[in-house]
């Protein structure tokens, strides 16, 4: 099956990942924008997560590719890692919840989903779009048929599921060769510091939102993997000429998330659907039962939302958000909101306030996850220990903004005016750190 793509161009699936394209639990994905609320603010946004599952799957069995031929592994095995891999990045949005994140804070217990111990204790957590993943690949209408597409070829939903949430099942994985355990590369490629999740939503935010930050060198990136021995294991690695392009691509994930993924309307919109839950509990919910789950997705929500007597509800559904008139971030005093917000109260202005923060890499903090390696030596260190650039960017970016009822903004904006001169409203699409003291160099 071919698929035509603006971000990759021609993508090839095989029978078995068609099978699994063409079932309800994927097509489901036709229904939820890859960017939640982005639409809002960037109105090309309309893109889903079913064509982005797509475009990762393309770019994983490229990533794969690339190691393979340098390692020389046999075609079966080369095959049979590449199948696995494929698979996992194509399943690893199904868990996704309407509107993506916006709606996971309504989601039932774990435990509701009756997942395998091997996947961890659920006590009293919050079902992630992770574990519902978790869940519609082990125990589904999708299950029979990933066990009868890929049984036969030596891919069990158990090792799909492995790969994508990064656990090991009671059998194992067997994912080797030659004595040697390829799940660390594979793992790496589905969820990692080079991802193929990460590499496509990037250049497919940037298309269709209409700007350049999550642009980066993909074809030189990929030209520089290698797979790097250590011990018995083998991890992905990145030949040194690679690095800088790594670099970049690092950055423009944290400018997307600076100027796209937490664009001021878009958590505008996400705190007002939170409250609609608040106010409205129970009026919208998230099913625990897979297949119930298969009618939840940005069209039942929006149903939902416009039939609604709630207040939230309606905001959002005529697209009446709250108005933002004030932005801060580390480099200005924070704490200097308090005042501001007690006079907001005390002139009965209906307001909230919204706190992100954004960090180069979470995988710096999980040990292990890239090397980068001398071609001509073999030698090869972390990526933590090679560039500077993780400890040069090692704080979070914090955003604050307070927002004020649009009926009421211009009262805000005189109290603003006078707790806060000079109005912080800035768009921080132009922030690449904290100021601290450790990075105070250039």
């Amino acid at each position: 099956m071919r698929i035509r793509d603006p971000i990759h161009g021609t993508l090839l699936l095989s029978d078995e990942e068609r099978a699994v394209v063409d079932s309800p639990h994927f097509q489901r994905l036709r229904q939820l924008r890859q960017l939640g609320f982005g639409e809002m603010a960037f109105p090309g946004a309309t893109h889903t997560r079913h064509g982005h599952s797509l475009g990762a799957m393309h770019l994983a069995g490229r990533l794969f590719h690339t190691v393979a031929e340098v390692a020389g592994l046999p075609t079966p095995v080369r095959e049979h890692f590449s199948r696995a891999v494929r698979l996992a990045v194509l399943c690893h949005d199904l868990g996704h919840m309407p509107l993506s994140h916006a709606s996971e804070r309504i989601a039932p217990q774990r435990a509701t989903l009756k997942l395998p111990g091997w996947l961890g204790p659920s006590g009293d957590a919050q079902a992630s779009h992770e574990d519902y993943t978790a869940r519609i690949v082990l125990d589904s209408s999708l299950t029979p048929l990933l066990e009868a597409r890929f049984g036969p070829l030596g891919l069990t939903p158990e090792a799909i599921v492995a790969l994508i949430a990064g656990a090991t099942p009671p059998e194992g994985l067997r994912f080797t060769h030659a004595g040697r355990d390829w799940t660390p590369l594979l793992r790496s490629l589905v969820s990692g510091e080079l991802d193929a999740d990460r590499m496509d939503y990037l250049l497919r935010d940037s298309f269709y939102t209409g700007v350049n930050y999550g642009r980066y060198d993909l074809d030189w990136i990929v030209s520089n993997l290698r797979p790097v021995a250590v011990g018995d294991r083998v991890h992905l690695g990145l030949t040194r000429p690679g690095v800088f392009a790594f670099e970049d691509f690092l950055l423009s994930r944290q400018h997307m998330f600076l100027a796209v993924y937490l664009h001021h309307t878009s958590v505008n919109f996400d705190h007002m659907l939170m409250r609609y839950h608040q106010e409205a509990e129970g009026e919208f919910s998230i099913p625990s039962d897979p297949e119930a789950f298969l009618h939840c997705d940005d069209v039942a929500l929006h149903a939902a939302l416009r039939v609604s007597k709630n207040r939230w509800a309606q905001w959002i559904a005529t697209r009446r958000p709250f108005k933002r008139i004030v932005q801060l971030t580390n480099r200005d005093d924070i704490g200097s909101l308090q005042p501001l917000q007690e006079a907001l109260d005390a002139a009965g202005v209906e307001s909230f306030q919204v706190e992100n923060e954004v960090q180069l890499s979470k995988y710096a903090r999980e040990g292990i996850n890239l090397f980068v390696v001398d071609d001509r030596t073999g030698d090869a260190v972390e990526v933590g220990d090679y560039t500077p650039l993780y400890e040069r960017f090692a704080g979070a970016v914090r955003l604050v903004r307070l927002f004020a009822r649009p009926d009421q903004s211009a009262i805000a904006r005189e109290l603003v005016a006078r707790h806060l001169p000079g109005n912080p409203r800035g768009d921080a699409a132009h922030l690449l750190r904290a100021d601290t003291p450790s990075r105070s160099r250039s």
